[in-house]
């Protein structure tokens, strides 16, 4: 966490993926078709009350608009993709906007996001 505090001095986005660097930010992997975990996170979102901003089910995207404490503005992408009818993998890439670091802002709304999901659809969890 520490280290990823320090490189947000610069960076200022963040994102998950099967070889994820830092703790935490490893592809999530559910026993589910994916339309039907679309469904239930797009209720979850809204429930928790997150800012939709955009979603193309097609593709598996989904677009939300978070602010900070501080008052900077996320956008952040969580992508469903198939692996196969009944496995979807969930993915999530966040970025600050402005040209300033993020202080691992980005690092923690993905952990916060992925808490919720694991949560949320922990029997279907792989």
């Amino acid at each position: 966490m520490l280290k990823r505090n320090l490189i947000g001095l610069f960076r200022s986005f963040e994102q998950s993926g099967d070889k994820a660097k830092y703790p935490g930010l490893e592809t999530r992997i559910f026993k589910q078709p994916k339309d039907k975990l679309w469904e239930e996170l797009i209720y979850v979102l809204n429930k928790e009350k997150y800012k939709i901003v955009h979603e193309v089910k097609s593709v598996g995207e989904i677009i939300i608009e978070k602010r900070t404490v501080t008052g900077r503005v996320q956008d952040v992408t969580i992508t469903l993709y198939d692996i196969n009818p009944i496995k979807t993998a969930i993915d999530i890439y966040s970025a600050s906007r402005g040209s300033i670091g993020d202080l691992g802002s980005n690092y923690r709304t993905i952990l916060e996001i992925f808490k919720l999901i694991d949560q949320k659809f922990a029997e279907y969890k792989e």
